[in-house]
């Protein structure tokens, strides 16, 4: 049987492209916003794009927040991609702008540091050692869309980070939850690769 995925749809994120990407990883995907259904789940997905301030409203007044927490203390899996993965973080400050995030993992999201931005397009990653990236290159390359991200070291968990002028997180893992500021959805094969991995955890 496969397992069961809901994308969670609290008004952001590429929902459609990150459900058809889970399909062809091997889950039988939801797209909603029921909290009881996203509870329930194997694995629960958290888009996001646009501002960090706009996904959290989002996510608070639908009771994402919640679910997430819920599934944190029962150990069941979670990943977020892009601001959904920002979101994780404790806080981000976008123009000047400070909001409290979920506070999943320890950081803030920031400007990226670097002559050009918005990042986008495609990057390589340094993933050594985490199982998310399993059977990947090291050169595999993943697509980016954002202007601001985590810098630094992360207490007690797992980073693969990106150097786009100066390094930053482009994924991490602690438990069972893990979040990549990339869009495996977009990311052709590599991409995949890290969903299919992810889904075989479940």
């Amino acid at each position: 049987m496969k397992p069961s995925v809901v994308v969670f749809d609290y008004g952001s994120g590429n929902l459609r492209s990150a459900a058809r990407a889970l399909e062809h990883a091997g889950a039988d995907v939801t797209v909603t916003a029921d909290t009881a259904a996203a509870v329930r789940a194997h694995g629960l997905v958290v888009p996001g794009v646009g501002a960090f301030a706009s996904c959290m409203d989002g996510i608070r007044s639908c009771g994402g927040d919640k679910v997430i927490a819920e599934r944190r203390a029962a150990a069941t899996p979670v990943l977020g991609i892009c601001v959904g993965a920002q979101i994780l973080f404790d806080a981000g400050t976008e123009h000047g702008t400070r909001t409290t995030g979920l506070g999943v993992f320890d950081g803030e999201v920031t400007a990226l540091r670097a002559e050009r931005v918005p990042h986008m397009g495609w990057n390589t990653v340094d993933q050594t050692g985490m199982p998310l990236f399993e059977g990947l290159a090291p050169d595999a390359r993943f697509y980016f869309v954002h202007s601001y991200a985590v810098h630094g070291t992360i207490p007690g968990a797992q980073v693969a980070t990106c150097d786009y002028g100066d390094p930053f997180v482009a994924a991490i893992s602690r438990d069972t939850v893990s979040a990549t500021q990339f869009h495996p959805e977009k990311s052709g094969s590599a991409g995949l690769t890290l969903l299919s991995n992810w889904v075989r955890s479940l």
